[in-house]
């Protein structure tokens, strides 16, 4: 297949992207606005295959996207690029339904409208896959069942809302249009080349700078957290075996606190990094409690076994053994999460040059 990806800079986008490359015979187009949570520097490995094309564009751009389409001829789309940081979505919402809601709503467009132009044949093998999360579902109380597909929508932050509100029209362009779509929700991704804002890197960063781990409230929030090589997997089972019209949840079947998760990378520290900053006795020494975030849900959860049962997925990493390879990833590269952290990958590809 020729698979067109938003998103593709990202996190997620750029591990299903390497994992295209290095493990199919798939061609990959990737279509990526470039903001801050974009880098290319992620896809140095795959940069130079003649299978893997890059086009600088914002989705919300409708010419941009009528060119790719026309210029690539896509078989399948996976629609990844969005604002995912509740933080900044609490922040500043407004970018987050311009770029998640009006900017899904665009890219259906040009899609719906390539779609209708091709030959039967193609017409009937096209896909559009969009990539969701499981905050659409909203806080789940201590012990209650995971949600599954036909959960109740009821997301909390700006972030959430704006991804529940794409999944609806995904839906409504494939019932109002016959637009083949397949949705996806998954849990909380972690793994390599993660934006170092996200918590696990964050936690890892940090406590080898020797600064305070900050955690919010008590960090009794639940996350279950997916090994983002195992979710790049499961997104090409639902595209390649998902039936039209439905949706799938991935989950890495792993739910803990986020204080354990934080003790256990202090532990992962202490064993693989055991020389410490100056002053510093223990890793777990460095944890400090914040003041919660406003609306900070307490719980989510997913219930994957239909990924399992019909598409024959299973996550390969536990949370043990993905957290000590993001880890060694972390350690292993930090000229990587230097040049993130001090904007070197911004200013560069700006033609900027280093900061002074």
């Amino acid at each position: 297949m020729k698979i067109l990806i938003t998103g593709g800079a990202g996190f997620i986008g750029s591990a299903v992207i390497r994992h295209l490359i290095h493990q199919t015979q798939d061609s990959v187009v990737n279509v990526d606005k470039l903001t801050y949570a974009g880098n290319l520097e992620s896809l140095a490995a795959v940069a130079g295959s003649d299978r893997y094309a890059f086009e600088h564009l914002d989705i919300g751009d409708r010419a941009g996207l009528d060119r790719v389409f026309s210029r690539h001829q896509p078989d399948a789309v996976l629609h990844l690029a969005a604002e995912t940081h509740v933080d900044r979505s609490i922040d500043g919402p407004v970018g987050f339904v311009q770029n998640n809601l009006l900017g899904t709503c665009t890219l259906l467009e040009a899609a719906r409208n390539y779609w209708r132009a091709l030959p039967k044949p193609a017409a009937a093998g096209f896909r559009f896959h969009h990539v969701s999360t499981d905050e659409v579902f909203g806080d789940l109380a201590p012990g209650a069942p995971a949600c599954d597909e036909m959960a109740t929508y009821r997301p909390s932050s700006p972030y959430a809302a704006s991804k529940a509100g794409a999944d609806h029209l995904v839906r409504a362009w494939h019932r109002t249009y016959g637009l083949p779509v397949l949705i996806s929700n998954c849990s909380n991704n972690y793994g390599p080349c993660q934006f170092p804002e996200k918590l696990i890197p964050l936690m890892i960063l940090t406590a080898l700078e020797g600064r305070p781990l900050p955690v919010y409230g008590a960090g009794d929030q639940i996350r279950d957290w997916l090994y983002v090589e195992d979710h790049a997997q499961a997104l090409l089972k639902v595209l390649t075996g998902g039936a039209v019209g439905e949706s799938y949840n991935i989950a890495g079947g792993n739910q803990t606190r986020n204080m354990d998760l934080v003790l256990n990378l202090c532990d992962l520290l202490e064993e693989m990094q055991p020389k410490k900053p100056a002053g510093v006795a223990r890793y777990e020494d460095l944890i400090t409690h914040v003041p919660d975030r406003p609306g900070h849900d307490r719980r989510y959860a997913v219930d994957s076994s239909r990924s399992r049962r019909e598409l024959g997925w299973v996550p390969s990493q536990s949370l043990a053994s993905g957290l000590r390879l993001t880890v060694r990833w972390y350690l292993d590269n930090l000229d990587w999460c230097r040049r993130v952290q001090d904007g070197t990958y911004r200013r560069e590809r700006l033609g900027l040059g280093a900061p002074a």
